[in-house]
């Protein structure tokens, strides 16, 4: 082979460099130490490090041509070398060296292909291989070559860059139309290709669920140039183009949480049916057959029952709790489902379950007549409400009656309450009693329900206010709380590790009792902290609980359903299935779980809520209650709908003191954006 020589670096020589990633040609006028000026193929004079000229120099030319004559020479060699590259076949060159070396000179491999290459052909192969960077890397003054496995990883980069490229291109121009369809009213615009829409797609609904998939919140920074960055935009744009529908839950989408149970339980049919078929194999006579259970008239799942008789001593109470861990196979891509899921939702639209229904609102709920396996809680408690004694018994149950509270509320008002009834509602006076003596902070507030209503795309919205502190609702409230505190005072004395519900706080002696009044509740929530599961048994102060275990509801929580797990297996082997550092493993886990779900559950009503005010909003005015007054704001409280709301001060006059009940007109109001504002107020 032979070893060109390349011209010196001198006024006259036509030199390349790089700009923008491409080469320029230019035509050297005067060398400087480290720096050379020229005049490009662009009719520019610069200056240029050396260190930037590309390691091919030539021809020489005179150094007395003319201006236009040196533009000429650089036209000229500009296309000559154009051509040169067009025919150059990078491919083959890459063949022929690649496996043989891994670095060459520009020489070396013009040498591969022309016997006597001139400077011409070098420079038309150097701006080749500059542009075949999937084989050739420019490492000055050498070219790598790349390996077959470098190339096709890096082919499979380009080819996707390439679809990047293309879907920004089309996405930006379809987003745009999407968001001027939704806003301004102009003709939707025609979809993408096929492969692009469904991209589009996939990009819409995982920046609805902020799922940052495979760089997806990058791309989707690229694709909404030119639409103004707003919240909930994915979802707008979706919602114009007929991919969701109006008033979808993107919460659910966040949360990762399926809605319909046909869609994440069908996978687990033959588990579920191999569940019921070993329990059914364990089955046994029931007891317990005056038993009853509490509920809401809606209520599917239930989950506990109770009953009760007056003794010598006191009180023999009997707490019947669903036990659905009973051949539960935990670690199984089904329990994993679960433990995903964590908590039925209950909204105003309808009802999710966190198992699947066969199991949740059928096999294992506590339906009269129907022999279930249960964890019985047996409970002494003194004439007083003490408990004396709490043993807890895995059984099997058959209810006699599932009660509703209006049917419980109406027998216990009635001149002739049924016994069990009566002292069951008895001892609860007795229990919130004795918890307020303890500390016990009780909110009464009323229980709006919302109901929606179809009409079209927009469902009509309609609140209202339940009695709140039934006799009903309270019997169940204090058997429940008894429940979860007896069994968190029992596995502690057991040395049973259990999920505890905690609130280590401290309130101010005055926050015991039974509150109603808004300012009063306003005051004590913003002195409370939230309750935390945690792995020892700490008090939870609202309840006035030395210890707290959450385990009446398996069927709608996960941290009951595993308590009641480790307390059957404990009660069959004497022995924990869990220790307490593989249930503190999961914990974090259960807890971000808790925390996605139970948004929303908190937010979703609240959307509905304020769908009901811009509804109204024309027709209607609002009667509150001042909570808080600073400086330049103010809190007042809807107690129908449960809400508190702020607004500027002077709304509402220069004198406004806490209890001050006004009516108020709403303004604008933004359901998405969780947006409400007070436009006028007036003292009653």
């Amino acid at each position: 082979m032979t070893n060109m020589q390349l011209d010196p670096l001198r006024p006259g020589a036509i030199i390349e460099y790089l700009q923008n990633n491409q080469p320029i040609i230019g035509w050297v006028q005067e060398v400087q130490n480290s720096r050379v000026r020229i005049i490009n193929i662009n009719q520019r004079e610069m200056k240029l490090p050396a260190a930037r000229i590309l390691p091919w120099i030539g021809p020489m030319t005179p150094e007395s041509l003319s201006r236009s004559e040196v533009l000429d020479t650089l036209k000229t060699l500009h296309a000559k070398r154009e051509r040169m590259l067009a025919e150059v076949d990078a491919m083959e060159l890459w063949e022929l060296a690649q496996g043989e070396i891994n670095r060459a000179s520009l020489p070396w491999l013009c040498d591969l292909l022309w016997d006597e290459p001139d400077i011409d052909q070098t420079a038309a192969l150097g701006r080749k291989l500059l542009q075949t960077k999937t084989h050739f890397k420019f490492s000055p003054p050498h070219f790598e070559i790349y390996s077959q496995e470098s190339v096709a990883t890096r082919l499979e980069e380009t080819r996707r860059s390439q679809e990047k490229e293309r879907l920004v291109g089309f996405g930006q121009a379809f987003l745009k139309g999407l968001w001027e369809a939704s806003q301004k009213g102009k003709p939707l615009p025609p979809d993408p290709e096929p492969d692009i829409t469904e991209k589009l797609k996939t990009l819409l609904l995982d920046s609805i669920a902020l799922r940052d998939e495979k760089g997806s919140e990058t791309l989707w920074k690229k694709m909404v140039t030119g639409i103004p960055d707003i919240p909930f935009l994915p979802l707008l744009l979706a919602q114009a183009w007929g991919l969701v529908p109006p008033h979808y839950n993107y919460l659910l989408e966040q949360a990762d949480y399926i809605w319909e149970d046909e869609q994440w339980s069908a996978p687990f049919a033959a588990d579920i049916a191999a569940i019921r078929d070993r329990v059914q194999a364990l089955q046994e006579p029931p007891e317990c057959p005056d038993a009853v259970s509490i509920d809401s008239a809606s209520t599917r799942d239930i989950d506990d029952g109770f009953r009760l008789e007056r003794t010598q001593k006191g009180f023999h109470l009997e707490i019947i709790l669903a036990s659905p861990s009973l051949c539960w196979e935990f670690d199984s891509p089904l329990d994993k489902a679960v433990m995903h899921r964590f908590s039925s939702i209950y909204l105003p639209e309808g009802t999710s379950n966190m198992l699947p229904k066969k199991l949740g609102t059928d096999f294992f709920s506590l339906h009269a007549g129907q022999t279930r396996p249960a964890l019985i809680l047996d409970m002494e408690l003194d004439p007083t409400g003490t408990l004396t004694r709490c043993t807890p018994r895995q059984s099997w149950v058959s209810m006699s009656r599932n009660l509703t509270y209006d049917e419980v509320e109406h027998n216990l008002t009635s001149p002739e309450p049924e016994p069990m009834l009566q002292t069951a509602s008895e001892l609860a006076t007795m229990l919130r009693e004795g918890r307020v003596k303890k500390g016990a902070v009780i909110m009464l507030q009323p229980d709006p329900v919302i109901t929606l209503t179809p009409s079209g795309q927009n469902p009509q919205v309609c609140i209202e206010t339940k009695e709140e502190d039934t006799l009903a609702q309270v019997l169940v409230s204090e058997f429940m709380i008894l429940a979860n505190s007896a069994i968190a005072t029992w596995a502690h004395e057991q040395g049973l590790p259990l999920i505890f519900r905690t609130q280590n706080i401290t309130l101010p002696q005055e926050s015991a009792g039974v509150w109603s009044a808004p300012c009063d509740i306003y005051r004590l929530i913003k002195c409370m902290g939230p309750s935390i599961m945690e792995m020892e048994p700490k008090r939870h102060a609202t309840l006035a609980a030395a210890a707290y275990a959450p385990i009446t509801s398996p069927l709608r929580r996960y941290s009951d359903f595993i308590n009641s797990a480790q307390i059957a297996h404990f009660l069959r082997t004497g022995e924990s299935k869990w220790t307490k550092e593989s249930i503190s493993s999961v914990l974090p886990h259960l807890s971000a779980r808790a925390q996605a779900v139970g948004k929303i559950q908190r937010y979703r009503p609240r959307y509905w809520k304020y769908l009901f005010f811009r509804q109204q909003a024309k027709n209607r005015r609002w009667s509150g209650e001042i909570v808080e007054d600073t400086h330049n704001m103010v809190t007042i409280s809807l107690p129908e709908e449960q809400l508190f709301l702020k607004a500027p001060k002077a709304i509402f006059g220069d004198k406004v003191r806490i209890g001050q009940r006004f009516q108020i007109r709403i303004g604008k109001v933004d359901p998405l954006a969780n947006e409400l504002r007070i436009a006028e107020a007036w003292e009653e």
